[in-house]
Parts: structure tokens; sequence; C-alpha cells
């Protein structure tokens, strides 16, 4: 899905990634998180950047306890980045767009 996050749920998240081989930025939101609401236009940026390079889905914490536990998630916002089907890298906590395009760079 070039260009735009997919919003995905845990009964979607083994299809949608562990089971594709490609780069893939999972973004772990929250409605009630201040911060998340600072970074979620940097991840839309990040899909419409790298979106010929990298799948950008996002997955909200609370109605998906499954994917959390998997990716071991601890905190909101927070970013798991797989290559091939393996997280390679994270992030928790708020992170800028400068700080989002180095992270995503970093992997690509």
């Amino acid at each position: 899905m070039s260009g735009s996050v997919l919003e995905i749920t845990d009964s979607q998240f083994e299809q949608e990634v562990l089971n594709v081989n490609q780069d893939i930025l999972v973004y772990f939101w929250a409605s009630w998180c201040g911060p998340c609401r600072l970074v979620s236009p940097s991840v839309s940026w990040a899909a419409q950047e790298y979106g010929d390079r990298l799948k950008v889905v996002k997955l909200e914490v609370d109605p998906n306890p499954e994917a959390v536990a998997q990716c071991q998630v601890e905190g909101v916002p927070a970013l798991r980045f797989f290559k091939a089907q393996k997280v390679v890298a994270s992030h928790e906590g708020a992170i800028t767009k400068q700080g989002l395009k180095d992270f995503v760079e970093a992997q690509l």
C-alpha cells in the first residue's frame, strides 16, 4: 500500500507483517497518548516519502495486545522496523520527523 499508512489489528498482524518479505515500519500508538498525536504526522510523512521501498502500518495498542506482546512494546509511541520478517530496529517514545527519517534510513 504505497504512500499511505495501513491500519491493522492483531488478526491481520501475521498476514500484513510477519508473512511479508518486505521492509515494514510498524507504528504502535494509543488514542489517549499525547506524544502519539505528535508522532502520527511524521509516520504519515514516512509512508509518503518511502512508500516505494517501505510498507508502513500502524496498530493501536489497547485493542491489539497480541502484537504488542509479540513485539515487546512497553510504551507508546513505539516503532518496530521489520526486515525479512524479523525486528531489526526498535524505538520507543516520541521521535521528531528528522529522528524518524534517520531511524528509517539507517535500515533501508
